[in-house]
């Protein structure tokens, strides 16, 4: 099974059906197939060795998908980025991967190119796509994909949600990463279901989509679908369609995410797992409300998940926590694309992919996150090196010692605070200095400082010399944003 089968199948059973409705029109499966089979043509005339990787930073809408499509029948591995990148991400991902090209949009099509070699197009099992992740070490990693994990996920994902053919599916997450990817790229083409999609964000326009669209599954990180309850637009769109809302990627706040239920009548379901060990467990429309809320719901018991002891690596299982959760399981990516030291840190000895959270599982095997042990802030469900903050924040001029922590906040769960010592004589910069200073070096806006606190003479140092994190955490915590 490939992605490029499900299209060409419902190209012929369902060829005027709508594979994609999108906010510049609809596309059909025959559509979809067709303009996919064209593209993956000139794809191979202008890269003729197969396994070449491209690079992808395209807006969010239908044409990402018909060129993910196309490269998977090109034979080309896709070197996915975020459309929010920012120069310096992509110039990096670009070179670490040796992509031959950045495509930003769908290229013209010759008119009289040959037809693709269906002997191109990769099977399940093969390397298809290159997504990054945030580094502890202020570089991003960059994960390894085939095909057929997410089948796999696919499979998982029907159980837990009751989904069909007759769902109407909306994703407001990037393309590029796991989250996009399973709600939007596999699940519903692999159903033969259409997919609502934007090409951004924002509150009003997802609402009033659900309504117009009659949208019954919709997939949002926490902070979207907050965002959604604090615009007055709630209140002026009929969403009663809606039956399932995944969420993940952050913590899921019970509060608002109780009201989004009562408003709307629909169940709030999640995954607990990451981009790159897929998920260690799930929640269903048969769990009561404390378990879909507060928990990671259910250990997957074909992902063989562990607890592991966070200083010696022991099995630590049978205490029930906490513990480093870690898992092997038909889920899993690749591992990292040309980074052995990445991947000895990642994997155990014996190949067990760790997450970096600290977590308990019950007697009823309900898994519950305890804590973090990597250097993350989670801001609207993306994961932001510290470290990489700290980097780039250093690199002003004035600023002799810096440190990135989270802050909390209603809406982005954290947000990113930075503590900042200045060198002797040079003037601290303010905020708005230091952000066209990130954005001079072609820094993402998701790496800029949103709050500075200035300190005077040291960074508070832990006993081993190191910054004391946990101090500067808990000072943040009581900052206003």
């Amino acid at each position: 099974m490939t992605l490029s089968r499900e299209v060409a199948r419902h190209a012929r059973d369902a060829p005027n059906s709508p594979a994609f409705i999108g906010f510049a029109g609809s596309l059909t499966w025959r559509e979809y197939h067709e303009s996919a089979d064209a593209l993956a043509a000139e794809l191979a005339r202008s890269h003729p060795e197969s396994g070449t990787r491209v690079a992808v930073q395209m807006p969010d809408g239908p044409d990402v998908h018909v060129m993910y499509l196309a490269a998977e029948r090109a034979g080309l591995v896709v070197v996915g980025i975020g459309p929010r990148a920012g120069a310096r991400e992509v110039d990096f991902l670009v070179t670490a991967t040796g992509a031959a090209d950045l495509l930003t949009a769908l290229p013209p099509i010759a008119v009289d190119a040959p037809p693709v070699d269906p002997g191109r197009a990769f099977t399940a099992e093969e390397l298809w796509f290159l997504n990054s992740t945030s580094g502890t070490t202020g570089l991003p990693k960059i994960v390894m994909h085939h095909q057929a994990r997410w089948f796999a996920f696919h499979e998982l994902a029907v159980a837990t949600g009751a989904l069909t053919s007759t769902d109407m599916f909306m994703s407001v997450l990037p393309a590029p990463f796991g989250f996009g990817l399973w709600t939007a790229h596999f699940t519903p083409t692999i159903l033969g279901a259409s997919g609502v999609l934007l090409d951004r964000f924002s509150p009003e326009a997802v609402l009033g989509a659900i309504e117009t669209h009659r949208v019954t599954v919709l997939a949002a990180v926490s902070t979207q679908f907050v965002m959604m309850l604090n615009s007055p637009a709630i209140g002026e769109h009929d969403l009663s369609s809606l039956r399932v809302l995944y969420t993940g990627g952050e913590m899921v706040p019970y509060a608002r995410a109780a009201e989004f239920e009562d408003r709307t009548g629909a169940r709030v379901l999640q995954f607990y797992g990451s981009n790159e060990t897929g998920a260690l467990s799930a929640t269903n429309l048969d769990d009561d409300r404390d378990t879909r809320l507060r928990t990671g719901g259910h250990v997957i018991e074909s992902m063989q998940v562990r607890l592991l002891d966070p200083d010696t690596g022991d099995d630590i299982s049978a205490t029930g926590g906490p513990g480093v959760a870690a898992c092997r399981g038909a889920l899993n990516c690749l591992g990292y694309y040309q980074d052995d030291a990445a991947n000895a840190e990642f994997l155990t000895p014996d190949g067990w992919m760790r997450t970096g959270d600290l977590c308990t599982i019950d007697a009823a095997g309900v898994l519950t996150v305890a804590g973090r042990t990597s250097d993350f802030i989670i801001r609207g469900g993306k994961n932001i090196s510290a470290a990489q903050v700290e980097s780039e924040v250093a690199s002003h001029p004035s600023i002799a010692l810096c440190a990135a922590v989270a802050m909390p906040d209603a809406v982005f769960g954290e947000r990113v605070c930075v503590y900042i010592v200045v060198r002797d004589g040079d003037v601290a910069p303010d905020l708005e200095a230091l952000r066209a200073h990130l954005g001079a070096r072609g820094i993402g806006k998701e790496l800029w400082p949103e709050h500075v606190v200035i300190v005077a003479g040291d960074l508070p140092r832990a006993s081993g010399g190191k910054v004391a994190k946990a101090a500067l955490r808990a000072d943040a915590a009581t900052l206003t944003p």
